[in-house]
């Protein structure tokens, strides 16, 4: 995105990760997000100009445009609200509209929160079309993506191990993340190897789970994120952003690596003067709700040659410590709040180059990619984030 302004995240905020938050509202959840941010940033609700905020489809609760009734909770009354909605990019997508918002110098200071309450429906069936319209084995996002997987597969040669080993990494990275929501410092690969076949090749130990929690940051301009780092707070100056859509079905479809997520991705490196993905960035957080899209978002994103993304996880380049640690966080597999997931690969990004990421911190990280993708992976959603200023 081209632009003459520049923007940093100055805090992020979130909750812990569960399977049912009965404790408060969808409206309680978010402020917890929010008021975290807030404080993370040193600012008051009073000084932000704008909130952007984003969820998952709306069936996914039950409950039509809820962002009405929680205007007054989300600190929105008499400021500007937008609403994003891009699937389960939904998150990144929010992230980078309120950072335009700032690059464009309309605002000086903008909150973005995205949530989810899954435990107030059923995302599965509502992802679902009922019998005789599908079988019932098609349910849920896994029922989609299963032969996406079994494709990728045939094409690069991938043994089936390397799901397991994902798997395996980001639960392990997950378990030194306070907030996640699943800790299994012991899960190994034959644990994961072994567990339910839910949809060939995707077994259970291979899936997210279904969480509860919201996540926010706040974002400012270069004046304010100068104020912040001459005061002792480190930010996250946002490089790069960029955001690509493709139809669901089309002839001679590319599942495997889908046209929307190269161009999103070309895009991204060619704004922030990359030109050697694999070399020049730290850390990614990437959208990994089932284990075998890593090697395949490694090929998408350009971190390895097509066929050959599997090779770096098999080899643990994607551990903390390799060439591109893939979700130190945990990811999307230890964590699965949908409309907020994209948020937390873009605010652990942030976390990561402020060095604000305690035990699952990448040493010396500079640069962090925050990757989104949502629908039938359709909907692509990207920021890279750094220490340093941008030069342009």
């Amino acid at each position: 995105m081209a632009h003459n302004n520049r923007a940093a995240v100055l805090g992020t905020g979130q909750t812990k990760y569960v399977a049912k938050r009965h404790d408060v509202t969808m409206a309680g959840m978010c402020r917890e997000a929010m008021d975290a941010a807030l404080a993370d940033a040193g600012v008051g609700i009073d000084e932000i100009d704008a909130i952007v905020i984003g969820k998952a489809p709306d069936l996914f609760e039950g409950s039509m445009m809820p962002e009405l009734a929680m205007a007054d909770a989300l600190g929105a009354v008499g400021k500007r609200l937008i609403r994003v909605h891009t699937a389960g990019s939904v998150g990144g997508s929010t992230a980078n509209v309120a950072a335009s918002l700032v690059f464009a110098g309309v605002h000086k200071r903008v909150l973005a929160i995205a949530w989810e309450k899954q435990s107030e429906s059923n995302a599965m069936w509502a992802l679902s079309l009922p019998v005789p319209f599908t079988k019932p084995v098609g349910a849920g996002a896994g029922g989609f993506f299963a032969p996406h997987v079994r494709s990728y597969i045939r094409q690069s040669g991938a043994p089936e191990h390397i799901g397991a080993m994902v798997a395996t990494k980001d639960r392990r990275n997950g378990a030194r993340n306070p907030l996640a929501h699943l800790h299994q410092p012991d899960i190994t690969v034959d644990s994961v190897m072994s567990s339910q076949m839910l949809w060939d090749p995707i077994r259970y130990d291979e899936t997210c789970p279904s969480s509860d929690g919201a996540c926010a940051v706040v974002i400012g301009d270069e004046q304010v994120a100068d104020a912040a780092v001459a005061d002792g707070r480190p930010v996250a100056w946002v490089h790069a952003t960029a955001m690509r859509t493709e139809p669901l079905f089309f002839a001679h479809r590319n599942t495997v690596s889908p046209q929307a997520s190269r161009d999103a991705a070309a895009a991204l490196w060619k704004s922030a003067g990359i030109d050697n993905p694999i070399d020049e960035v730290d850390v990614a957080e990437v959208y990994v709700p089932f284990s075998w899209f890593e090697p395949m978002w490694l090929e998408s994103l350009g971190f390895a040659a097509e066929g050959e993304g599997w090779k770096l996880t098999e080899a643990g380049e994607t551990e903390i410590g390799g060439r591109i640690p893939f979700n130190p966080s945990g990811g999307v597999l230890s964590s699965n709040p949908i409309g907020a997931s994209g948020m937390i690969r873009f605010a652990e990004a942030a976390i990561q180059v402020m060095g604000k990421a305690g035990d699952h911190q990448v040493d010396g990280a500079r640069k962090a990619l925050g990757h989104a993708y949502g629908g039938g992976a359709q909907y692509f959603s990207m920021w890279l984030v750094g220490a340093d200023k941008p030069s342009n």
